[in-house]
């Protein structure tokens, strides 16, 4: 019976594990939250970059063939993501699909001009870049014009940017608020033990020997927590994906498995430093001092 109850006392997943695991997982959730939203938010500026596209438009005396060769010319450019040819036909069918009448009915000829349409690839998706890409595209004579939204792009640019530094800001403040309380939670449990440690001081145990089993158990605390958060963030993400198909193109198996990995290495290194910080400063204490604190 008296073992058993050794036993019970000792074991790593006692009440005081639990609490502190579950504190830690709440954070380390908060903190997987924030790595998530960063790579998401560049997945997402960079989905939204390659979506913008300019249109390249064909002068009525360049015959379709010509017109296929230029395209694949361009494809083999570095900025084109992709590309589509648009013929005469095809643009005047959209329209009327668009406006609901037939221009050609009452002009009496096919207004529209065969163009192709360019999609960039994100570190092209500029102002300056795609000012360069339409004076080496108008170098051909049977380019009629090259039509893009500059303040649509400019506006998109501009408003990632700033996106991306209120999000880093976030990060940066989040961590240090998540090492805070965290380092609040392992410092409260190891508080309990001051006088146990005192004790094996006492008795001439080295400060490693006495550090040991609470980093161990600190840090298994923070593998715990970590596999509990993971499991949250990878099933809502994944019940997200299943809902909307479309955020696939952001919410990637890369990402995730990121995620996964920072919340795990901050699990255990930020509860292996906070239990060493914390450790010295009850092994450094006189006895007297242990009351008064």
């Amino acid at each position: 019976m008296g073992d058993q109850n050794k036993y019970k006392s000792g074991s790593i997943f006692d009440m005081q594990f639990i609490t502190s695991s579950i504190s830690t997982t709440l954070v380390l959730l908060l903190l997987g939250l924030v790595v998530f939203f960063v790579l998401t938010a560049h997945n997402l500026s960079v989905y939204v970059r390659e979506n913008i596209s300019f249109s390249v438009l064909i002068s009525d005396d360049m015959k379709e063939a010509n017109i296929l060769k230029l395209q694949k010319k361009l494809n083999q450019e570095p900025f084109v993501k992709q590309s589509e040819y648009i013929s005469k036909k095809q643009a005047l069918k959209e329209q009327t699909e668009a406006m609901g009448t037939d221009p050609e009915e009452f002009l009496g000829y096919n207004p529209f001009t065969a163009s192709i349409e360019i999609k960039l690839h994100s570190d092209y998706a500029n102002s300056d870049s795609i000012a360069k890409i339409e004076k080496m595209i108008k170098k051909n004579t049977n380019i009629q014009d090259v039509l893009y939204r500059k303040e649509l792009i400019d506006a998109v640019n501009d408003n990632i940017r700033n996106i991306s530094l209120v999000l880093l800001a976030l990060a940066v403040v989040l961590t240090f608020i998540s090492f805070a309380l965290i380092n609040n939670t392992i410092r409260l449990a190891i508080y309990s033990k001051r006088f146990l440690i005192h004790t094996m001081k006492l008795v001439g145990a080295s400060w490693g020997f006495i550090r040991g089993p609470f980093l161990r158990k600190n840090v298994w605390s923070g593998i715990l927590a970590a596999i509990v958060a993971d499991s949250i963030l990878m099933g809502t993400a994944y019940w997200a994906v299943t809902y909307e198909q479309e955020l696939l193109q952001v919410i990637t198996p890369e990402v995730m498995l990121i995620v996964c990995a920072s919340v795990l290495a901050f699990g255990i290194v930020i509860t292996w430093l906070c239990a060493y910080f914390s450790m010295n400063k009850y092994l450094r204490m006189k006895a007297n001092s242990l009351y008064y604190i």
